[in-house]
């Protein structure tokens, strides 16, 4: 049985003493340079684009008229779907990643080829949550394929089942204890001269104080990690912005389409606002509440999990994202209505009563009440 062909695809060629290596494209036999070398992400970035450069000059994916789903690539409705809808998503680059993923994986394959049988294959070989955003995509891919008239035929994706929802939160008296912690630590050092070179000693530099930042941004606003992470105290493009004079958080980036993650204007807990105030004031920040030598971040997860090992919570499963959990039971507890939380975190009111409502002094209070009483009795 004669092997099947492989579609066209970036190779590094080793590098030698006399010559870089060179980023080639593979595609049937052939070995065509796109003129990158080196082994660096720019390079690489380069040549993904030299590969889609020449994938577009050798065929057209966009037909001519309907076609028959057995007659239709699977790599030419990603590809339709990478052109036409995926610049226009929030976050177009981890959209191009998962694309490719499933290029690589259904590369050679027909739209008649995507069954159940085939879609649980593809969520076998890798993580559960991953495979299912994947899948999602290639579901939109297809239905965007379908509703331009260029297949025929319905086509279903089968997804694998949703992982158990996160609900991990934290009590006050450990989000105290993370931020003090955070706040105390310092950096041990070598001295690098005099008598006592090469001792450890203890730096009056302390390297997890934009954690502390970061939580109580976090868990004050109940926040999304990508909004505080953004978060300024000055207005500008692609940053959320702290408006130190009225008290207002406007947590969606200017410059940035409003999504399914809402994320509505909400007041600054005073607490908050008068930190962020005396931070500014003393130059502990620069523009962001969290930053790193006077620029942004945009993760948290190394300094997240030393914090965590420090505060003795390394045990549970805590992410960046339970603090937002953590200011949603916590709103609850302290009698915040449904409504308003909803409103507050920019959740649905149906997520709030889903997940956080049992926290509330008052849910079915009443009913648990009136379960013990005897039949007319007030």
């Amino acid at each position: 049985m004669p092997r099947t062909q492989k579609p066209a695809r970036l190779w590094l060629r080793p590098g030698t003493a006399t010559r870089a290596p060179l980023w080639l494209i593979k595609d049937r036999g052939k070995q065509i340079s796109t003129g990158c070398t080196g082994v660096s992400e720019e390079a690489r970035r380069g040549a993904e684009a030299a590969l889609q450069e020449y994938l577009a000059g050798k065929h057209n994916p966009i037909p001519e008229g309907p076609r028959h789903s057995s007659a239709v690539p699977v790599a030419d409705v990603l590809s339709i779907y990478l052109d036409e809808v995926v610049p226009t998503q929030a976050q177009p680059a981890k959209a191009v990643a998962r694309v490719m993923r499933l290029g690589e994986w259904w590369a050679g394959r027909m739209l008649s080829e995507v069954t159940p049988a085939t879609c649980r294959e593809y969520a076998a070989q890798g993580k559960r949550g991953g495979t299912r955003r994947d899948l999602e995509d290639l579901r939109a891919a297809i239905n965007h394929h379908a509703k331009r008239g260029f297949h025929t035929g319905y086509v279903g994706v089968e997804l694998p089942p949703k992982g158990a929802a996160r609900t991990q939160w934290l009590t006050r008296s450990e989000v105290a204890r993370l931020i003090w912690v955070c706040y105390r630590h310092g950096r041990t050092v070598r001295l690098p001269r005099g008598k006592n070179k090469g001792a450890l000693v203890e730096s009056h530099w302390h390297d997890l104080q934009h954690i502390a930042r970061f939580v109580l941004c976090a868990i004050y606003t109940g926040s999304r990690s990508g909004a505080v992470f953004s978060a300024s105290v000055y207005a500008g493009a692609n940053r959320s912005f702290l408006d130190l004079e009225s008290g207002i958080f406007y947590r969606l980036a200017e410059g940035k389409a409003e999504t399914n993650k809402r994320q509505p204007p909400v007041p600054i807990p005073p607490r908050l606002l008068a930190h962020i105030r005396r931070w500014k004031r003393r130059g502990i920040i620069a523009q962001y509440v969290v930053e790193w030598h006077g620029k942004p971040i945009a993760s948290v997860k190394e300094g997240w999990k030393h914090a965590l090992k420090l505060a003795g919570l390394d045990g549970r499963k805590i992410v960046p994202h339970s603090l937002r959990h953590s200011a949603a039971s916590w709103l609850m507890q302290n009698g915040s209505s449904v409504f308003e939380t909803a409103r507050y975190l920019g959740m649905s009111e149906a997520m709030v009563e889903r997940t956080y409502a049992h926290a509330s002094p008052e849910y079915l209070k009443g009913a648990a009440d009136r379960i013990t009483r005897k039949r007319g009795a007030r």
